[in-house]
């Protein structure tokens, strides 16, 4: 065994809120885990693209941040220990003779486990560039593509580009902080809920943010920092003044090194069973938006409903000679002792 090497009973690809309900789920039959993600930090899109947006369909959350739910999941999964190593790709999957996996990253990491789970939602994402010329120049100082922080657009000029629910959701979001606020959308129909639609033109009647028919053609600045967004409609162009610009033309998923990992795909997706959510290869799960099913939903709260069945599952491999005795929290002391809760 090399120096080098970390030995672990699973690694999870992927922190975010499925992965870090599975590690809880694991932790409760005794399973240590290490948790592997391309992001710089824990929670997955939930804490990249959206951490001040509330989700409103987590069971018992009428309201919850994406960041908030990170935050819980991270501190439900504390007592079990994990190890998170972030900035990083599982590059390499090997299974050895006696059934382990050794597990490579971008990192030069080795890892030495007998359960892999794939939590890897979409694989890795990116948000789609529009074809604006010299947008690159922009981008991560006056162009953004996500909102982490709701302050940094404070008094600012913003135009927000496109029709779908993050484009009509930060128009809201953001009009109360804005000095101005400008939507641009191609046609005077839209993909976003009905209710955000008729609050947004609300805003419109009343003169708090605009409204314009049109497609991006170019920008105005310099040193990264727009100052105009020039926009092509029917009319000919109009310019838009801008410090902030936010293109809403949704992700590119790509599975990244998972396709060749030997697995078994449906129109790049890890395809799994509904009994334990394995994969083709025994030992490896997929749980979350990055497997399929039919009937399968993208919901968080499914993923999570898997990450359980996974870990019992889990259990039978890492610990062949123990039974499996399902317990419950509510009445289990044993349990209980392992949250370290009285």
């Amino acid at each position: 065994m090399s120096e080098q090497e970390i030995v672990t009973d699973v690694v999870i690809v992927g922190a975010g809120p499925v992965g870090l309900f599975a590690v809880f789920e694991l932790g409760l039959l005794d399973i240590k885990c290490h948790l592997i993600d391309i992001l710089d930090k824990p929670g997955g899109q939930c804490a990249e693209l959206y951490p001040e947006k509330p989700i409103y369909d987590i069971p018992a959350f009428p309201e919850i941040s994406g960041q908030e739910l990170t935050d819980n999941l991270l501190k439900q999964a504390e007592p079990f220990g994990p190890t998170y190593h972030y900035n990083r790709m599982v590059n390499e999957i090997e299974r050895q003779d006696n059934g382990d996996f050794i597990v490579k990253t971008d990192a030069g990491e080795t890892f030495r486990c007998k359960v892999v789970v794939v939590a890897a939602g979409g694989g890795s994402f990116q948000p789609k560039r529009p074809p604006v010329p010299n947008i690159e120049a922009f981008e991560n100082q006056s162009v953004f593509y996500a909102v982490r922080k709701m302050d940094d657009f404070r008094d600012h000029d913003i135009v927000i580009v496109g029709g779908g629910d993050s484009a009509l959701d930060w128009t809201l979001n953001l009009a109360p902080l804005a000095k101005s606020l400008t939507l641009v959308h191609r046609r005077d129909s839209f993909r976003a809920h009905t209710d955000s639609v008729n609050k947004m033109r609300a805003l419109v009647d009343e003169g708090k943010i605009n409204f314009e028919l049109g497609q991006i053609a170019s920008l105005e600045g310099e040193n990264g920092q727009i100052s105009a967004v020039n926009i092509k409609n029917a009319d000919g162009e109009k310019s838009l003044p801008a410090t902030r610009l936010m293109p809403f033309f949704g992700l590119t998923m790509k599975l990244g090194p998972v396709a060749n990992w030997g697995l078994n795909l449906h129109e790049n997706l890890i395809k799994v069973d509904t009994e334990k959510f394995a994969t083709s290869e025994k030992g490896i799960f997929a749980i979350g938006d990055i497997n399929y099913y039919p009937g399968k939903l993208k919901l968080i709260l499914s993923g999570f409903h898997e990450a359980a069945l996974m870990a019992q599952a889990a259990k039978k491999i890492i610990h062949p000679d123990e039974k499996v005795v399902f317990q419950y929290t509510t009445s289990s002391t044993k349990l209980q002792k392992k949250l370290g809760v009285k």
